[in-house]
């Protein structure tokens, strides 16, 4: 019993570990690094034992999101990784752009009793397909409509289905029209983000960061209608938005309880700060033009995951944030510019 204590005191108590499948996809979304970086971008899957690796880790998780920056179904170990966590006692979840949703793909994923499953989108009907290139929005509803009625017919009540919509100022409209197109899918939650990452200055124009109160209090007012009509039939909506020049110290991220585990096997506090790009490639955080760096604190195929989030380094950095001295890389960062 004593053993037993020692070992689980090893692995860190988190939320959540975001686990990268694949780099790979089969869209080619217009604001996504994988696009604007194609030239840079290193192709990779998770493999099997590498995912076996992060076991003892899962069993102190609450949730295991298997999603980074690629198309999770293209890895073809995806329904055995769901597996490996479910069996570890945590909820899982995954989010994919649903072009692979096929008969029976939907019926694997409601056999394999995974929690969550998310469906991305950047629009409605053209306006989706014109910024989410080789997706189909009459296609992802298909999706859904099929993943309820397989839901129903073997007596299922998971996954529960969200949305993950990223609202670009060019699409701002739209989102007003997200409740009636939805209407009737039974959908659980609807979560909207804005562009976080913004890989070049073309998509600059594409960033919702209002530049004063009024023009902030304008679209939060238009987004608060949006998820009025969604919680009257029950679908929660949440919302990340810019609030002018206030910087919030604790990350949306939640990087004192939570990690990136890449498709490389390489750690890191967030799914931002390891893309698998040459480090030759520039992002910009709020108009600032700057050379992209990874940074990682230790490789699991090396280390231990329990030791990785011990290591001195790795402890350091996250105490930065209690402290008020922040990393430079993360200062500037959208994810501590939100409501």
């Amino acid at each position: 019993m004593i053993k037993k204590w020692f070992k689980n005191t090893l692995y860190p108590s988190l939320d959540w570990i975001q686990v990268e499948l694949t780099s790979y996809c089969n869209a080619s979304c217009i604001y996504c690094p994988r696009h604007i970086y194609k030239d840079a971008w290193i192709n990779r899957n998770l493999s099997l034992n590498d995912f076996e690796r992060l076991k003892p880790a899962f069993k102190k998780t609450h949730l295991v999101y298997l999603q980074g920056w690629g198309e999770p179904f293209l890895n073809t170990e995806l329904f055995t990784m769901v597996n490996i966590a479910k069996e570890a006692g945590c909820k899982v979840g995954t989010t994919t752009n649903g072009m692979l949703l096929n008969e029976e793909n939907i019926y694997r994923i409601v056999e394999s009793n995974i929690d969550i499953l998310a469906f991305s989108l950047a629009g409605v009907n053209k306006g989706n397909d014109e910024i989410r290139q080789g997706t189909k929005f009459d296609k992802i509803l298909e999706a859904v409509k099929n993943l309820q009625k397989i839901k129903k017919k073997l007596g299922k009540k998971l996954p529960a289905i969200n949305i993950a919509y990223i609202l670009l100022r060019s699409r701002l409209d739209d989102i007003e029209l997200l409740p009636d197109v939805l209407k009737d899918l039974d959908i659980t939650q609807v979560v909207v983000s804005t562009l976080d990452f913004v890989p070049c200055k073309e998509l600059i124009k594409e960033t919702i960061i209002p530049s004063n109160f009024e023009e902030y209090e304008k679209i939060r007012s238009r987004l608060d209608k949006v998820k009025f009509i969604f919680e009257k039939s029950r679908t929660a909506f949440h919302y990340l938005f810019h609030r002018p020049e206030e910087r919030n110290l604790e990350c949306t991220e939640n990087i004192q309880r939570a990690l990136f585990v890449s498709a490389e096997g390489k750690v890191s506090p967030c799914v931002f700060l390891n893309l698998p790009v040459s480090p030759q490639s520039v992002c910009l955080y709020r108009n600032n033009e700057r050379q992209y760096h990874h940074i990682t604190f230790g490789d699991i195929n090396e280390i231990p995951i329990s030791e990785i989030w011990r290591d001195k380094i790795y402890r350091v950095f996250r105490e930065t944030f209690l402290e008020n001295k922040l990393p430079e890389i993360c200062k500037e960062c959208p994810k501590l510019f939100v409501t």
